[in-house]
């Protein structure tokens, strides 16, 4: 690893095409907005399915005894 690699490896970040401000915030953005969606799906479907096996518990509970 002599400075041949090193200055190698400063030609190639130059080749890099590195996203704007804007841009970043912008994808930012939308991953925390699509994360947040995505929780309260996830959440939302916790609920119906606790409230179907509390019902059928209860529905059990009441024909068993």
């Amino acid at each position: 690893m002599g400075r041949g690699y090193i200055r190698e490896f400063k030609e190639e970040l130059k080749k890099v095409s590195w996203t704007s401000k804007e841009e970043l915030f912008l994808s930012t953005k939308i991953v925390v907005g699509s994360t947040f969606v995505f929780g309260f799906g996830v959440y939302l479907v916790d609920l119906v399915v606790q409230g179907s096996l509390n019902g059928l518990h209860s529905l059990v509970f009441k024909v068993i005894g």
